[in-house]
């Protein structure tokens, strides 16, 4: 077990593999141990680096109110502390948000970004024309926040996963370890819903990133994705689109032979 001490926290991560410096950020609920379909792979030809987010599993929880702000400044001493520098950032769903506010704030540690499905819904509701969009999505999250307000963890990862992650049922096919991870995450998700500024980006900002960023979705996910990431792609002076087939929200846990066959060249550049 590998610890790290970033701005006045411990974060969990764990290294594979020899060459160019390779961080994944996980999503929501999660942790890095939601990457260990795809780290095999990665670590082949690059330094691949998961890590626990603050708050979440293995990594310190300060209990205070979290924000996207110090995830994006946790990750950014996670490369420098590492020596990882410039990095290849992949972002799931979240995490995405979080590697697209390092990318506008400190290009220099960057030589490339990867997001998927990123809950920018922000952006969403600034624009008149999608803004029912971001409204439908708030709607149906507020069920899972009244939950957690509630203290109803396992109940809001439940509703979490069946009716915004992954559809009816899903809940009951994830592995007992996993639904635990969820539920002992859950209030993290809670402070991601109380943070205002956590599901917004500065899309003027991202403008000024002139590395290549690799925005990706599902065929099967939401349309509010594809409608957030061309948003995205407009701001971005190299994007670069990707669509995966039939893979749902999570490509790098459904298919993650195709996610790497996909991530890998464009971190290798």
């Amino acid at each position: 077990m590998a610890e790290i001490m970033v701005n006045g926290v411990s974060l969990y991560y764990e290294t594979r593999g020899a060459g160019p410096g390779l961080v994944l950020v996980h999503g929501s609920w999660t942790d890095a141990d939601s990457w260990s379909r795809v780290l095999p792979g990665l670590a082949e030809e690059t330094t691949a680096v998961a890590y626990d987010r603050r708050g979440h599993s293995r990594s310190d929880d300060l209990l205070t109110q979290g924000s996207v702000y110090e995830d994006a400044a946790d990750l950014a001493a996670l490369i420098v502390g590492l020596g990882l520098a410039p990095a290849y950032v992949c972002g799931d769903a979240y995490g995405g948000l979080i590697a697209l506010r390092l990318a506008a704030a400190r290009p220099d540690l960057l030589r490339g970004v990867a997001v998927h499905e990123p809950p920018a819904t922000g952006t969403l509701l600034a624009d008149p024309e999608l803004r029912p969009l971001g409204v439908a999505f708030a709607e149906r999250i507020s069920a899972v926040r009244e939950l957690l307000e509630e203290a109803e963890s396992a109940a809001a990862a439940e509703r979490y996963v069946d009716t915004i992650a992954f559809g009816p049922g899903a809940w009951e096919q994830l592995p007992a370890p996993v639904r635990h991870t969820y539920i002992r995450n859950a209030p993290t998700y809670l402070d991601e819903l109380r943070d205002p500024d956590a599901l917004d980006l500065d899309l003027t900002a991202l403008n000024r990133f002139t590395e290549r960023v690799l925005l990706t979705q599902s065929d099967d996910s939401e349309p509010m994705y594809g409608e957030i990431l061309d948003l995205i792609d407009l701001s971005l002076p190299k994007p670069e689109r990707h669509v995966y087939p039939h893979a749902g929200h999570a490509p790098h846990l459904s298919e993650p032979e195709q996610w790497v066959r996909t991530t890998l060249p464009r971190a290798l550049g």
